[in-house]
């Protein structure tokens, strides 16, 4: 059935945004690439300011080139829309994100590609013992303690990153994902999840993610962000609000700043992030059925998506003439 969306793609902020985006960020990665060191390189610092980025484009676009009527509403910037049961999608980020991460290496390792360490946790010891400087070895009864701490306050650790992921979800989920919406559900999800993959590429091309894998990494990040982009994408649709996918986005990254179940592998263990953990294929499978869940269960495509007619009612007078694309639902 036909939404209350425009029906115009707003092709002027779309356009600039994608250019702003990838842009700055691109930018940001040169002097890295340059440097012949790699993440190694001292530039390496200015990563900190690349997921800022989306938010400079959305800031841009939508207060000059291609302006909202009101930017808080149009991207999300709001707890919930009444009567979306947001509070329960503001836990499915922060928890549900957080069990698929946790859940990866033991998918992973029923696929031979995760080998765990469960009894005597070598790696965490290791880790212990050298770079934090704990002197003495731990018991393993003690280091089994220290992994179940790590492993249980993932999603604490995501709300307290969470600021770090703001930028990105503004962009990408705040503001892309509902200008894109004309296009139809399926295709603004997808679209904009491949997007947000690709933007990633020079830091992949230089080891990032997929340190075995530099070209194949920028494909099979792609293939993640398009994945990850369809659940994100799914809470932001239902409520009308942002925050859902900033913590679930900040789930992901805590496992990469913390460590997360990576203290679960043997001391000196090569991993193929290809495919183990949540970037490689094995830990693409639950995302994947989950998906399939929201499908069969009519949650996707979302039905009235909650509150985004604002989202993209600058493309009734941002594009004088062209094709106007039926959103449907």
């Amino acid at each position: 059935m036909h939404s209350e969306l425009s029906p115009r793609l707003n092709r002027r902020g779309i356009a600039w945004f994608v250019v702003i985006a990838f842009g700055l960020a691109w930018l940001l990665d040169l002097p890295i690439a340059l440097s012949g060191e790699g993440l190694a390189s001292p530039w390496a610092a200015l990563l900190m300011l690349q997921n800022v980025t989306p938010a400079v484009a959305i800031f841009v676009v939508a207060r000059w080139l291609s302006p909202l009527p009101s930017m808080r509403r149009a991207t999300g910037l709001r707890w919930g829309a009444k009567g979306s049961r947001w509070g329960w999608y503001w836990l499915f980020g922060l928890f549900g994100l957080s069990a698929f991460n946790i859940a990866a290496p033991f998918i992973g390792a029923l696929f031979g590609v995760f080998p765990l360490d469960l009894a005597h946790l070598s790696g965490l010891r290791a880790v212990l013992a050298g770079p934090i400087g704990v002197s003495q070895p731990q018991t393993d009864a003690s280091l089994h303690t220290i992994a179940l701490v790590i492993v249980a306050t993932l999603p604490l650790q995501a709300l307290l990153i969470s600021p770090l992921t703001f930028g990105e979800e503004w962009g990408w989920r705040g503001y892309l994902l509902p200008q894109l919406l004309p296009l139809g559900q399926w295709p603004a999800l997808l679209l904009s999840g491949a997007l947000w993959g690709f933007w990633h590429a020079p830091l992949i091309l230089m080891g990032f993610d997929y340190p075995q894998h530099h070209l194949l990494g920028v494909a099979l990040l792609t293939l993640f962000g398009v994945i990850v982009a369809v659940v994100l994408g799914w809470t932001r649709l239902a409520t009308g609000s942002l925050w859902p996918a900033v913590f679930g986005h900040a789930a992901l990254d805590a496992n990469q700043l913390a460590g997360g179940i990576y203290v679960l592998l043997p001391a000196g263990a090569q991993l193929d992030t290809a495919l183990a953990g949540m970037t490689g294929v094995t830990g693409w499978i639950l995302p994947l059925l989950f998906i399939g869940f929201l499908v069969l269960s009519h949650r996707l495509p979302v039905r009235n998506p909650a509150g985004l007619a604002a989202a993209t009612r600058a493309a009734d007078t941002a594009i004088p003439a062209g094709t106007e694309l039926a959103a449907t639902a």
